[in-house]
């Protein structure tokens, strides 16, 4: 028996055709639909159905099904409930997944769908409550707990070290953060804080954050007290107890036939015990699964849900998480659960597209309109770059511990059995962005791998990081990759010693591209700025008729077009030749007609492909959190517990490194980027390391060791190649191709302090950050097309110069306080300078450098007080070190006419930067301070404060730092240091 839409009662027909959240409470036993503008509002006497539709980028509808239980709610409608989500899931089609919800114990898939969170109100509609709204706010506290989805209750007891509390009074909201609990724990109820305050004060109360220790010498800690009648010592242990025992010995499963359960023996769990003409229900003590087959009817499922609920009263374990899948759609959580899964068995989501369910939904009685895409929309479904292609490009070739720069003609081309390096550095959205990637060919060694690797590694580090970093595979790059080279050539062999060493000692071929012999190029691409060609074995079976080649040998060119190939494929070829065989005749040939002499070349002919190479396209992205324990667990298996609803994944020692626990975070946003925290962003085709500020400082070296583990052990089972690309990201320092997976804000980003100060700063500051990055103007570039006498719709420079605009990133008078470590005729041209403040160079005599950037006249006359001679050995203080003395003499000094030179040679660009600044307004020194009590507007630029001030306030506080600084006491002196980057 099936069960269609026009079977389901009146209330839910029609519904999960589209992308987002369904909700019905069950009254008298029927559901009734829920308004939108209560979603997330639940009473602890009613039950409820939620339906959670999530569309693919592939097009497919995904569906899961939650039933909410309350604390008040009764049995018999736990079972009718039970018995409703399976008659829903049948349908949709039988592929849902079904969870059943207990009111205090909800997975976390389910809270992140109603972020913050959920309190539950008292009252409910057939547990015969009535829930009336007090006339008088009721003082509440709540407690607090989780590092991702926040479970808030109603505290009951005294306050205790382990936990986060929330006092609700009719005046104020105070936050009390237990000594022993985590940051991340203190921002997240944050969240709760500002919806408490949304909801129950309509965005009108008062603030405060307590935290333990601090008693009575802080007011508010002492208000805080006061509500309690006096500070009184709080217990070392919670006294709320939330362990949770399991209820059974080990796993067990049980087949279910006519609604009893009968223990199926086995010596191991094996995927051939599951019967596909049966139900089983899996007991894995602190969560239960309900298996179907897909041979099962209706009523059975029925009554295999009804045979659950009686598990859970029998076995005293109401609290316990239920999960429901059908056969072939079974989740990684219940797959982890046997000891031999067959992989070509399990499907992690359906394939079906969008016509296929809108097919499937209108045979039964569903209105489709709007479901179905047309045909033209699926045309060519091109991931995007989300990178700018105009930006400048540096690469060099790896040869043992040596990087050799590459001129900008050969830039574009790589051998298989070399490793690369590239800089790439473009216009982002407010700021210049950077790239800095490894390369790594298929044949390459792993001597010139790991070399690569480290100095790409050294060259982010010089750069404190800012850049992000890729490490990329050959025959894995992800669209940006082509869209920074544009025009990529890859030839077979390779040049680097180590290459040519492992050839002779192997006594493997050298099949070194020659420029005369005999090579074969398959193009392919998708426009002018992302097109390649490949060189492949020079075979006739090499071809497919789906592209077009280049073919030279015997002083001959041939291009040959596959029938299956198009117009654009054919302008492909042609620009790709204008780069491998220049200014010479060609030999049109067409598949089908062929000369003698072109079969020749490839061996003879013989049968060869039509289909296109298919690649693995993007699928929806995943984000999981990282966080180490220093407590070794010993075990004699790898065991992994994927726990997709609670969302940890337990590794033991040794598969990843110093017991990495991975917590996938559900239905993400940018807020759940904790800076003291990595996470690793999954999407399939490519995979992103996210580094917080903030984040332990020895993990930051492993970070890519980690990403490459996380593609070892595939946690979601989605076939993922260990050569995936990895990005390594910091915080602060996201590129756009990144932070297109959320709704992202800059300004965020920028803001300083761990999670906590910076989730407080926003709420007390009336949801906005404090700091907010200005827009910068773009830089200059110079033009250049990749590809000779072919116009392209964009340009790039392949190199860079000392004369670009101003250094993106920093404000204006930091650049014009900057100079260089490193002197201009021995700085490694991948590197950018490092910025260092003028005082700073003065301090520290060691870091010397010439000052590069371009500077105006406004700034060379306001920082030339710092180009004056420094004080003498005798005057400097002991403390700075004998070292730094001995380098006094080498230090270069600037005379009068190289200053007056500098001050000719500024650009236009930096005349406009002038007259921008000389039209601020001015304010005294003591109202720019950052402890002033008058400050300035808000609306000015925090980064610049130094710019608001008069041309003679500011060489007046310059000179009394300078002349004053070596009087200060030591510590005055080092706060001065801290603090050099301002004034």
């Amino acid at each position: 028996m099936t069960f269609s839409m026009r079977d389901l009662d009146e209330a839910l027909q029609g519904c999960g055709q589209k992308s987002g959240i369904e909700i019905w409470r069950i009254e008298n036993f029927k559901p009734v639909t829920i308004p939108k503008e209560s979603h997330g509002k639940f009473f602890t006497g009613d039950s409820y159905i939620v339906l959670k539709t999530t569309a693919s980028r592939s097009g497919s509808l995904h569906h899961d099904i939650h039933y909410w239980l309350g604390k008040d709610s009764t049995q018999d409608e736990a079972g009718a409930v039970a018995i409703m989500t399976v008659e829903l899931d049948s349908a949709l089609g039988g592929r849902a997944v079904q969870y059943r919800e207990v009111q205090g114990h909800e997975t976390e898939k389910f809270l992140s769908y109603f972020k913050p969170c959920i309190i539950p109100q008292e009252g409910g509609v057939a547990s015969g409550f009535n829930h009336v709204k007090p006339d008088k706010h009721q003082t509440r506290l709540y407690i607090c707990k989780g590092k991702h989805v926040v479970r808030v209750r109603f505290a009951r007891s005294t306050l205790n070290h382990d936990d986060v509390f929330i006092l609700d009074t009719e005046s104020k909201i105070f936050q009390f953060s237990g000594s022993s609990s985590s940051i991340q724990e203190r921002a997240k109820a944050l969240e709760v804080v500002q919806y408490i305050k949304d909801t129950y004060h309509d965005g009108k109360c008062d603030i405060a954050a307590v935290e333990d220790g601090r008693l009575m010498a802080d007011a508010e800690a002492g208000e805080f007290w006061g509500l309690f009648g006096g500070f009184a010592p709080l217990p070392k242990k919670s006294a709320l107890s939330d362990h949770r025992t399991a209820g059974s010995d080990g796993i067990k499963l049980f087949s279910v036939e006519k609604g009893q359960t009968k223990p199926t023996e086995a010596e191991s769990l094996q995927k051939e015990l599951l019967d596909t003409n049966k139900c089983y229900i899996l007991d894995c003590g602190l969560e239960l699964f309900v298996w179907k087959g897909k041979n099962t009817s209706i009523d059975q499922r029925k009554r295999t849900s009804e045979t659950a609920e009686e598990f859970f009263r029998s076995s005293e374990r109401p609290k316990s998480n239920l999960v429901s899948v059908m056969e072939g759609f079974e989740t990684v959580m219940f797959r982890s659960k046997f000891d031999s899964w067959p992989a070509t068995s399990a499907v992690a989501e359906p394939q079906h597209g969008r016509g296929k369910v809108a097919a499937l939904l209108q045979r039964r009685g569903v209105n489709v309109q709007g479901l179905v895409k047309t045909s033209s929309s699926s045309s060519k479904d091109e991931p995007k770059p989300y990178i700018d292609g105009t930006g400048n490009l540096q690469v060099w070739r790896i040869n043992r511990e040596e990087k050799i720069p590459l001129e900008a003609a050969e830039q574009s081309k790589f051998y298989t059995g070399d490793c690369y390096i590239f800089q790439y550095s473009y216009p982002g959205e407010d700021r210049e962005e950077t790239l800095v990637g490894t390369w790594l060919g298929k044949q390459s060694v792993e001597e010139d791998r790991a070399s690569a690797i480290s100095m790409a590694s050294k060259m982010v580090e010089s750069m404190k990081f800012m850049p992000a970093q890729a490490r990329i595979y050959e025959g894995k790059e992800p669209i940006q990759f082509f869209v920074i080279m544009q025009s990529f050539i890859t030839f077979k062999g390779g040049l680097s010693d180590a290459f040519k060493k492992y050839i002779v000692e192997n006594e493997v071929p050298d099949t070194t591209y020659d420029a005369e012999g005999v090579a074969l190029f398959r193009v392919q691409g998708s426009g002018p700025e992302n097109m390649q060609a490949i060189q492949i074995e020079a075979v006739s079976t090499g071809l497919n008729s789906s592209y077009c080649y280049i073919l030279h040998g015997d002083s001959t060119v041939f291009t040959w077009r596959g029938n299956l190939t198009s117009s654009d494929d054919q302008e492909l070829m042609e620009r790709m030749l204008d780069l491998i065989k220049p200014n010479e005749n060609t030999k049109a040939q067409k598949e089908g007609s062929e000369s003698e002499q072109f079969w020749k070349l490839l061996g003879g002919k013989s049968e060869y492909p039509s289909q296109k190479i298919k690649k693995d396209g993007e699928s929806d992205p995943h984000l999981f959190s990282c966080t180490f324990s220093n407590v070794l667990i010993l075990t004699v298996f790898c065991i992994f517990w994927w726990v997709l609803f609670s969302g940890d994944i337990v590794v033991d020692v040794p598969i990843l490194p110093e017991n990495l626990k991975v917590t996938e975070i559900f239905n993400f946003t940018q807020d759940d980027l904790m800076t003291e925290d990595i996470f690793i962003l999954d999407c399939h085709t490519e995979i992103f390391v996210w580094v917080g500020q903030q984040a332990d400082p020895k993990k930051k070296p492993k970070v890519l060791a980690i990403g490459e583990k996380f593609l070892k052990h595939d946690f979601l089972l989605e076939n993922l190649a260990s050569e995936t690309p990895i990005y390594i990201v910091t915080e602060g320092n996201e590129p756009p191709f990144f932070t297109r997976f959320f709704t992202w804000d800059s300004s965020k980003s920028a803001m300083h302090g761990n999670s906590f100060q910076k989730k407080l700063a926003i709420l007390t500051n009336k949801g906005r950050p404090l700091l907010e990055k200005p827009k910068r103007r773009a830089p200059v570039y110079s033009s250049r097309s990749s590809v000779p006498d072919k116009s392209q719709p964009r340009s790039r420079s392949m190199t860079s110069t000392p004369d670009r605009a101003r250094v993106r990133g920093r404000s204006p008078a930091f650049n014009a306080l900057a100079a260089n470590f490193e002197n201009i005729g021995t700085r490694n041209q991948s590197t950018p300078p490092p910025m260092v403040s003028p005082l700073v160079r003065k301090l520290y005599p060691k870091s010397l450098a010439p000052d590069l950037t371009p500077r105006s006249a406004a700034f060379a006359a306001r920082t030339a007080l710092f180009e004056k001679s420094r004080p003498t050995p005798q005057e400097t203080p002991s403390s700075l070190g004998p070292s730094e003395d001995t380098n006094e003499a080498e230090e270069p000094k600037m005379t009068e006419d190289e200053s007056m030179s500098s001050i000719r040679e500024d650009s236009k660009e930096e005349e406009e930067a002038e007259e921008e600044e000389s039209s601020l307004p001015t304010f005294p020194y003591e109202r720019l301070k950052t402890d002033s009590e008058d400050p300035p507007p808000s609306d000015i630029d925090l980064t610049r404060r130094e710019a608001y001030m008069s041309a003679a306030e500011f060489k007046e506080k310059l000179e009394m730092t300078k002349s004053e600084f070596y009087k200060l006491p030591k510590w005055k002196q080092n706060k001065l240091k801290m603090a050099v980057h301002l004034f």
